[in-house]
This record gives C-alpha cells, structure tokens and sequence, in this order.
C-alpha cells in the first residue's frame, strides 16, 4: 500500500536534498536562501508519482552529468496552481502561468526557474506509460498548454483535483487513478500535435489512425505489420517507414503496448482472480512461457512476481 509523504523544508539545504530524493537527481540553486521554506508533498502509484510543491524563488537543473548517472527514462508534466515558472528545454522556453501545463524528458537537459514563491503539480511516469512514440514527442517539450482552452479544461481539472486528494493514490484504485492520469495527459499531447502538425505532415493523420487501430485490435492474434498495411491500404514497407521515422518498429510498439496493458491489468484488484495466462491471452500473447519471458525482460519481475508486489 503506498502512503503519501510530505517533506517540509525549514531551510534552503534540506530542500535542495528533498529535491533529489522525490524525483531524479537535479541540481538546485536560489539566490533567496535567507528565509527559504519548501514543501513538497508526494504519493505513488505502480510507476506514477504525483507531487505537490510549494517553495521560495530557485533554480532547476538536469544536467548532462545527472542525467548520466540513471538509465531510467520519465516524462514530468509540470502544473502551475500558483506563481509563475519558466521550462527551458530543446532550445525552447515556456512562461507558465497557473493554470498552464508544460511537459520535458528527463532524459535531455532541462532547466526550471522560479523568480517568486510558488505552487505546482509535478506528474512523473516513465516514456512507456504513454501511448505514443519518442520522437513526436520532441515537438512538445516546454511548450506551453493551457488548462483554460480545449482539451485542456479537462485535464487540468481533473489533475488539480487529484493533487488535492493524494491519498486516493494509496487505496484501491490508485493504479487505475494514476494511469487515468497519463492517458488523460496522453490525450492532450495527442490534441496538441494534432494543432502543431495536423497541417504540416501528411502522415501525421495516417500514424493516428494506424495507432488507434492497433491498441483497438491488441488482443488479436493476426496483428501482423501485413495486415495492418492493407487495413490503411498502404505497402508493408511504407508501414515500416512510417513507424522508422518515429524511432520504433511495428512489431517493438505492438508488443510494448500489449505488455503495459498486461502490467495494468495484473496490477488491478479487479482483475485479481483472473489467471496469468487469461490476461497474457487477453492481449495477445497465444504461448504463456514466452509471455513471461518478454515481460521479465521488460519489466526485470515474472508476472506472477509483479502480482505478489
């Protein structure tokens, strides 16, 4: 059962290290050390840890150095409820303001500033939560997305609101409210590329579809990339072009997917009596011994060992 914990700092140094130890290793900084008081406030489900912060004006960085030091990969959606902070990351800034969402890797450098007291959300999951490939996402870090305008007076809320009530996270539907909370987020980056390069990228449209029509067609077992082409009356080869150009292949995001719905679902209480074997066929995976061979391999943990955490 996971617990929120809260981490009160009375001075600059204690922050500095609550810092570090509630998300990746970062370097802080603040020219306000006199009189500097932070908290921040956090709890975890599966792999998502939603934390609440609020701190003195300081200084954010994720330097090559730090980022050296793991080879974990997360996503961090920041979410401003009071104040003011600016993302720098891949040669762009974004001014967020409350109620303003911006999303950065921690796996490039990033730098976060904060000129005055503030408040704000911080959502952290690993790249594989989300349904969509590496390199599109590029195009979104430190862009700045409003909770006040199209998908995301939706999301925002309802991210606000889970803020406000980490301790659901620890009860028995923390897993389903954690991953509520990224493929909600998962929808709002998909909106945002679809305003940033809807007009731009002619295969922009085409890889929603194909992307769509795999996750809905999961669980079959004639999943291939040959009939995949032909249900979007395209080649085969340009089905692999198109998924090269993201950085993947079909087969590696067929099977990522298949294998992070199987995690979910053995991680629910609700499916808590259905056997191993059932969930892995649910999704597609006919043979249980290379079933549970794949997913240790993806997951360091057998499914039955994950089921036992």
């Amino acid at each position: 059962m996971n617990t929120t914990t809260t981490l009160i700092a009375h001075d600059f140094t204690e922050f500095r290290a609550a810092v570090s130890q509630s998300f990746v290793p970062l370097h802080v900084s603040s020219s306000f050390r006199d009189g500097f008081r932070g908290r921040i406030r956090s709890s975890a489900a599966d792999e998502v840890r939603i934390s609440e912060i609020s701190a003195s004006a300081h200084l954010v960085e994720r330097t090559p150095d730090l980022i050296a030091r793991t080879e974990r990969r997360y996503y961090k959606l920041s979410l401003i409820l009071s104040g003011t902070g600016m993302l720098v990351q891949d040669d762009r800034q974004a001014v967020l303001r409350a109620g303003d969402v911006a999303l950065y890797d921690t796996h490039r450098p990033y730098s976060l500033v904060f000129e005055e007291s503030f408040r704000s959300l911080v959502l952290m999951f690993p790249h594989r939560l989300l349904d969509m490939p590496d390199e599109p996402m590029r195009q979104l870090t430190a862009v700045r997305m409003s909770g006040k305008e199209g998908v995301g007076k939706v999301v925002v809320p309802f991210l606000a609101q889970l803020g406000s009530n980490l301790d659901q996270l620890g009860g028995p539907a923390g897993t389903r409210l954690a991953h509520s909370a990224v493929d909600l987020l998962g929808t709002l980056v998909a909106a945002e590329l679809d305003l940033a390069r809807g007009g731009a990228d002619p295969h922009h449209e085409l890889m929603n579809r194909i992307r769509a029509h795999i996750e809905t067609n999961l669980h079959s077992c004639d999943l291939t990339p040959a009939r995949i082409a032909a249900e979007h009356f395209i080649s085969t080869r340009h089905l692999h072009g198109l998924f090269q150009e993201q950085g993947t292949t079909v087969a590696s995001w067929i099977r990522v997917r298949r294998l992070e719905h199987c995690r979910r679902d053995l991680l629910d209480p609700v499916h808590a009596g259905r056997p191993v074997a059932a969930i892995a066929a649910r999704w597609g995976f006919v043979d249980a011994a290379h079933f549970s061979r794949v997913f240790k391999t993806a997951f360091g943990k057998a499914p039955s060992e994950l089921r036992r955490t």
